[in-house]
């Protein structure tokens, strides 16, 4: 197990910029994710931690030693794919044991690793097979056995999930999650699924156009959002996103209004016809009822996806290209091309800059 820290590191292409100024310091022994779009530079920031890149600016140290100039063999790192990348004429327990052959290990010792790890990942039955003759979450945990095998100081997981039909994948990543438990290597992973992040990191790294957009636990992320961008990210449905333009009070949303409430009055002071960007989480938005008094924006209804419990349903702001994707109840009747009234729980609004995208509202003291 190791601290892992990058001071600034850059990785330029000629004319293209792939990451620029990535500073961040994992303590030893957590698990850590970089997620964001494709392009972003999360796989370009792994790479050059195993040593497969070369950052052009910055420093890079593993276990308290500058490695940016150590080549990758001599990193102590171990790295698994997406594809897997097994040797496909090897047994598992071949698979298994490469790496340690290569560095000279007692064959005792790695008969007795072998056993060990594929133990801990319930592969012992297949040691005997062929790549070929496994399912993928098979060969998944065989790659992820080679790396564990090695025993190195930092797990280096590249998509490594992203194969795995919808129903494995979630048993892999609960399996991962007891796997890090157990063994407390330092890991970094790479996703763009931002479920993934959610649910497997100690603390997540938000990436877009090669920059950190935010750091912090996937709680802090989630309930204050640095930005625009982080806050559509993180969350399935995303975050709803309405412009309007304040005036006398609240906030005209084309031809509709919603009280401006008065915390955001306090804090943000805006003046008649400032224009923002409204925030809301899909678990914030209600259908009005026939007891409701007021309702507080009406949309068109244009799409329902029955889930079982609940309904996912996205609809549009009348004259407007605005979508609300939010639940309704499992057993909702609406139909599409329907208008219905909606309710919000105004106290939970995001406030965005439009042209920026940096949050305006809620502002913590930090």
């Amino acid at each position: 197990m190791a601290e892992v820290e990058l001071q600034n590191i850059s990785r330029k292409y000629k004319n293209v910029t792939a990451i620029e100024d990535i500073a961040f310091t994992i303590p030893n022994g957590e698990f850590w994710v970089l997620v964001g779009p494709s392009g972003c530079g999360k796989s370009t920031i792994l790479r050059t931690i195993a040593g497969l890149e070369s950052a052009t600016e910055g420093q890079l140290y593993i276990g308290g030693q500058r490695v940016d100039s150590v080549p990758a063999r001599q990193r102590d790192v171990a790295m698994v794919f997406q594809n897997y990348a097994l040797y496909p004429h090897m047994s598992v327990a071949e698979n298994l044991a490469f790496g340690l052959r290569m560095r000279g290990a007692d064959s005792a010792a790695i008969g007795q690793r072998i056993e060990r790890v594929a133990r801990s990942l319930s592969i012992e039955h297949l040691l005997e097979r062929k790549p070929k003759q496994l399912s993928g979450g098979q060969q998944q945990r065989v790659a992820l056995g080679r790396a564990i095998a090695r025993e190195p100081q930092v797990f280096l997981l590249d998509e490594p999930l992203s194969n795995l039909d919808a129903q494995l994948r979630d048993e892999t990543r609960a399996e991962l999650k007891q796997l890090h438990a157990r063994l407390g290597i330092t890991t970094i992973y790479v996703t763009h699924d931002q479920t993934e992040a959610m649910t497997l990191g100690d603390r997540i790294v938000v990436l877009d156009r090669g920059r950190i957009q935010q750091i912090g636990s996937p709680q802090e992320i989630y309930a204050q959002p640095a930005n625009r961008m982080v806050a559509t990210f993180l969350g399935s449905p995303p975050m709803n996103i309405l412009p309007a333009t304040y005036n006398n009070g609240q906030f005209n949303l084309n031809a509709q209004t919603l009280p401006c409430p008065e915390a955001i009055r306090e804090q943000l002071q805006p003046q008649n016809g400032q224009g923002f960007e409204l925030g809301i989480r899909p678990e914030e938005i209600s259908l009005s009822t026939n007891s409701d008094s007021t309702e507080d924006l009406t949309i068109h209804l244009d799409l329902l996806e029955p889930l079982g419990r609940e309904t996912l349903v996205r609809g549009s702001l009348p004259n407007s290209e605005v979508v609300l994707n939010f639940y309704a109840p499992g057993r909702f009747g609406g139909r599409r091309g329907e208008s219905v009234g909606v309710k919000l729980q105004r106290d939970r609004l995001f406030i965005f800059d439009p042209k920026s995208g940096k949050i305006l509202y809620p502002l913590t003291n930090d």
